[in-house]
């Protein structure tokens, strides 16, 4: 579909093309990026509000900067749609986060203009300072290194662990904080209060700006003009906002706040602190959203990724109505069985790190908001304030998605497992994330709490084996992990009375003669679906669902083994030291001989896609299943 690219807009074919435009030019092409989004978002999906909020600001730090000599980086990279569309890749972005298309992110290997590949949050300030030290060290004067962060990235510990070494630095660094007042959901805690009693100080904004226009009339005070300016400046600070010492007693050059949509304004901004040496912070206000009214005036935790299409003009979610009785995401049920647990057990309560809409804990904090916390962008205190919990006899639910847990882990070992403590984490997002691509997979949570010791390591395989295993979980009075994907389960009948899993447990599915398949959580459905398909071709294969990938079944896995030679594995997680691994070492400790086939995510990057595209790409879909079989049977060659 041709999208319409503006008078301005067409004409951009990199950053250059910005440098000699006029300001009247410059504000339509803000106008004319901000509608390509709008246009592109809308048929094609993608994240959305995030990026509308930072036209000006893209346009503004384009302009003026020599990208991609100057390094830009970008924190978690919602925002970086309007920088990837100036920067050469306008043609090709209705392929953006689509299968063999543009990542949905800022990728090192996709353009030159993306000075470092990002995902998670709080990693610009690091990233830029480390490459402005080496700018430093290899005496490049002229190079600017700026790091956009957003306050919702803010609130996490790395942001602040950056900005601490950044203030000894003396490295030419510009931190811009963009202050949308928003992450994904609504930011929470004291920074959020904090950032919001700058922007709304009348007095300090009226006063300030008086004293900038006094400053610029300053010349005549002959060399200490410099001097002067900033006495002044920094006793403003002190008499009427005393709490801008946060970043000044970092060491950090506060400016700020201003208008994030006044592109003129940036450029001025920009344009002078190019000449200033040293880490310094520039704080800009903007609205997500920005320019399209039903992102503004609606819900922005919605509008941040809307998921589907929708008409741009009425803002009318082109949404098919879910079928009756179809089948809940595995987050509801999550949202609302620890609701259900939560009314029968006192001690339960719920913890997320920033995403209580993604992982369904809103409902548990509407509901009974005493018991449940978003701690915001802050996955290490997430696990260690459970244990807090824990220590003190309560039941936490951590909720975190995979790839979000490993920003976790020592705490997962130190303060979760080596103490014994009974946190039950759900590991949302686990196994392949689709279009969030290789950022957001959740390929190791396997592997990497399998070799935790006192950690019990599960998997559902539907909705109704989530619910009983999240109830196990409270019966079980140690660390325990539950992992689950993105997107619906399988059975739409899910509201069943909570069962007690015995630990360790498997169940046999379907019993067989020729083969065995050994599953672990969802992907066990392929399977299903692979078997009565085979059944059709008098290929009996018999399939047990594990449940737990630690502590194994001996008994039903010595069943197995006295029983079948060809065995195969089936995870959605990494083949190195995952599932498959474990049945592998139980092979070996227990001297049982077959041949083994493992079926899940290679040792390799897995790109962003469709789950069913990945899946069959990673060569577990049922497919795939059906072709190993047949291999192993001796049905079909191997292919080359």
């Amino acid at each position: 579909m041709q999208i319409n690219q503006g008078n301005i807009l067409k004409n951009i074919q990199s950053p250059d093309d910005l440098k000699n435009l006029t300001l009247d030019e410059l504000v339509q092409l803000c106008v004319d990026l901000r509608q390509f989004i709008i246009d592109n978002v809308s048929i094609y999906g993608g994240h959305f509000g995030a990026s509308l909020g930072v036209v000006e600001l893209t346009v503004a730090l384009h302009h003026v900067f020599n990208t991609p000599d100057d390094r830009l980086v970008w924190d978690v990279g919602h925002q970086a749609y309007g920088h990837k569309i100036l920067t050469g890749r306008k043609d090709d972005f209705h392929t953006n986060r689509r299968y063999k298309g543009l990542s949905g992110f800022p990728k090192i290997s996709e353009s030159p203009y993306d000075a470092f590949g990002v995902g998670h949050s709080s990693t610009s300030i690091s990233a830029a300072l480390g490459m402005a030290m080496a700018s430093t060290y290899k005496n490049e004067k002229d190079r600017q290194h700026i790091a956009i962060i957003g306050d919702g990235a803010m609130t996490a510990g790395m942001a602040f662990e950056a900005m601490n070494h950044a203030g000894v630095s003396n490295s030419n660094l510009l931190i811009v904080l963009n202050d949308n007042c928003m992450a994904i959901d609504p930011n929470v805690g004291a920074l959020k209060d904090y950032l919001t009693d700058i922007t709304t100080s009348h007095t300090y904004n009226k006063f300030r700006d008086d004293i900038w226009k006094l400053l610029g009339k300053i010349s005549k005070f002959g060399p200490n003009a410099q001097a002067i300016a900033s006495n002044m400046e920094a006793a403003v600070k002190a008499a009427f906002l005393k709490q801008s010492n946060l970043f000044e007693s970092l060491k950090l050059r506060y400016f700020g706040p201003v208008d994030g949509h006044d592109v003129a304004h940036l450029i001025e901004i920009f344009k002078d602190l190019k000449d200033i040496q040293g880490p310094k912070l520039l704080h800009v206000i903007t609205t997500k959203g920005k320019g399209y009214k039903f992102a503004e005036e609606g819900n922005p935790t919605f509008w941040h990724a809307p998921g589907v299409k929708f008409d741009k003009i009425t803002g009318e979610l082109q949404k098919k109505s879910p079928v009756a009785g179809s089948p809940p995401k595995f987050q509801d049920v999550f949202g609302e069985t620890i609701i259900e647990i939560a009314k029968q057990n006192d001690k339960v309560m719920g913890i997320t790190p920033a995403m209580p809409t993604g992982c369904s804990l809103n409902l548990m904090m509407k509901e009974m908001p005493e018991r449940a916390f978003d701690v915001g962008i802050a996955e290490q205190h997430a696990v260690t304030f459970s244990a807090g919990l824990a220590v003190q006899g309560l039941i936490p639910f951590c909720n975190i998605y995979s790839s979000f847990m490993q920003r976790a882990y020592d705490q997962v070992f130190h303060d979760v497992c080596l103490q014994n403590l009974h946190v039950i984490f759900c590991l949302d997002r686990a196994g392949i994330a689709g279009a969030d691509g290789p950022t957001h997979h959740g390929t190791y949570d396997i592997a990497y709490m399998r070799c935790l010791p006192n950690m019990i390591v599960s998997a559902p395989m539907d909705e109704i084996e989530l619910r009983n295993l999240m109830f196990t979980g409270t019966e079980t009075p140690q660390p325990f992990s539950i992992r689950y994907p993105r997107g619906v389960g399988v059975i739409s009948d899910w509201r069943k009375p909570l069962q007690k899993l015995t630990i360790g447990k498997g169940r046999k599915i379907k019993s067989g003669s020729d083969i065995a398949i050994l599953s672990f959580g969802t992907a066990g459905n392929q399977a299903t679906k692979a078997i009565e398909i085979l059944d059709l071709e008098n290929i009996s294969v018999a399939h047990y669902d594990l449940r737990f990938a630690k502590p194994l079944d001996n008994k039903m896995l010595d069943e197995v083994f006295a029983t079948f030679d060809k065995i195969i594995t089936i995870e959605d997680g990494c083949l190195q030291g995952g599932f498959g691994s474990a049945i592998l070492e139980f092979m070996s400790d227990n001297q049982y001989f077959a041949q083994i086939k493992r079926l899940g995510i290679p040792d390799k990057i897995i790109e962003h896609g469709e789950q069913a595209d990945l899946y069959a790409e990673c060569g577990f879909d049922y497919l795939s299943i059906i072709e190993n079989i047949k291999q192993m049977m001796g049905v079909v060659e191997r292919k080359v």
